[in-house]
């Protein structure tokens, strides 16, 4: 009996081993937290590594590392982040980007959770600010020990992730702008969404896409990770599918709305199209392959995001293909004109400005510049947001007059107090071109 038992139990091996590889298994995380499906195995000749010992490391994460057989000269790391029920095997072995780094020489950074859900740390007052402990840091960690092992460009440094991974992607650039170039979401929630102050991990009102905040709120979240950070931003690249019924649909238009006003910029697309059959595509800050905020919603498309394919358009937004245009500036009018009138009394004045397009293309998201005579300080205004309020001012448009046409104007205002100086700016810039004064 024991030797035909050995002999049945060989028999199956391969088959069972064939189960267990490709059938995602579904009571890997809790009721009601989010798994994406796996897709085919990548190949490669180069093997997955685990790294221990990779520096500070609070919440106990796992670090795994594709390195591929040729590394390209001061290589670009990747960090890719599992979903909910996950690992980081799992995840290298059922996504492109290991057989992308193959191709295109850059290093792999793959986190794994330990604690029992499997779901990463999104939600808690720690991880929604810079160097507040649990999950960020230790990936923050991975980061430093893959750049200083490998020499690798710290100005290349990126992350993308799936479900609890695309909300962690968006954490990871909210707390670490100076680390991440930037940043791919796949079905995710926007920065601070997730928060909860009672240890759980789970935000219902979140994942049914219930959570609602103005543009600027959501932005503050976001600064609010890092007081007094005031170098560039990471690009932000954000995939939703319509029929996602985990994290809804809703927060892929609020993951729009946080980063667009992170990077200064208009609600309003600078660009749309549909690079797929049932894909739309928008573009804000630029029109390029690398715009500061790209957004990709996918028409019946459920919870089972990254599909084939999306990797390498990942790679071409973060510009680790070779190809695809660098990120342009804003769109700039050929000409502007500004007609700017005062009403002032002894110690404040009001100011109405109109601001032309007098070039031949719209603008599509504006910024306008200018210098407040000595003295002058806005106390509140309309039609922009304005900051600082005394000195070189920018006034940035609000969303619904971020597109200027040819030959059209928009007016906005401010008041101001003063100390006896009640004169208009002199000159004015409308993104960084000068303008006419009327």
């Amino acid at each position: 009996m024991r030797t035909a038992l050995v002999a049945l139990l060989g028999a199956l091996a391969p088959l069972l081993a064939t189960v267990f590889l490709t059938a995602p298994m579904a009571s890997a995380a809790p009721p009601g937290v989010p798994v994406a499906p796996r897709q085919a195995p990548t190949a490669g000749a180069a093997a997955l590594t685990e790294v221990t010992d990779f520096g500070s490391n609070p919440s106990n994460l796992q670090m795994y590392l594709y390195v591929p057989d040729t590394v390209a000269a001061r290589p670009a790391v990747l960090v890719a982040v599992h979903y909910c029920g996950g690992s980081g095997p799992v995840f290298h072995s059922g996504t492109e980007f290991a057989s992308l780094a193959d191709r295109y020489g850059f290093i792999v950074v793959y986190p794994s959770v330990t604690r029992a859900s499997k779901c990463f740390d999104v939600s808690s007052p720690q991880a929604l600010r810079r160097g507040g402990g649990s999950d960020p840091v230790g990936i923050r960690s991975m980061v430093d020990w893959a750049t200083r092992t490998y020499s690798a460009d710290t100005s290349r440094v990126y992350v993308t992730g799936a479900s609890s991974g695309a909300m962690m992607t968006n954490v990871l650039l909210g707390d670490y702008p100076d680390v991440f170039a930037a940043g791919a979401a796949f079905m995710g929630v926007p920065f601070g969404c997730f928060a909860t102050t009672d240890g759980s991990e789970w935000n219902s009102a979140c994942a049914n896409g219930t959570v609602s905040r103005t543009p600027a709120g959501w932005g503050d979240l976001v600064r609010a990770a890092y007081p007094g950070y005031s170098g560039p931003r990471p690009r932000m690249q954000l995939w939703h599918g319509t029929e996602d019924d985990i994290l809804r649909y809703p927060n892929f238009g609020e993951e729009i709305k946080q980063w667009t006003n992170v990077h200064g910029l208009a609600q309003t697309p600078a660009a749309t199209d549909s690079p797929q059959s049932g894909w739309t595509r928008t573009r804000y800050g630029s029109t390029g392959n690398q715009a500061p905020v790209e957004a990709i919603s996918l028409q019946g498309v459920g919870h089972n995001l990254p599909a084939g394919g999306m990797a390498a358009r990942v790679l071409t937004f973060f510009g680790l293909d070779g190809g695809g245009t660098g990120p342009g500036p804003e769109p700039q009018p050929g000409t502007c004109r500004v007609a700017v009138t005062v009403s002032a009394w002894n110690t404040g004045l009001t100011a109405s400005v109109t601001v032309t397009n007098t070039g031949a293309t719209p603008v599509n998201g504006w910024k306008l510049g200018f210098t407040l005579p000595s003295g002058q300080t806005i106390a509140s205004g309309w039609g922009a947001t304005y900051a600082p309020a005394t000195g070189a001012v920018t006034a940035t448009n609000v969303s619904y007059n971020g597109t200027i046409n040819p030959a059209a104007g928009v007016t906005i205002g401010y008041q101001a107090n003063h100390g006896g100086g009640a004169s208009a700016p002199g000159a004015f810039t409308l993104n960084g071109t000068a303008c006419t004064v009327a």
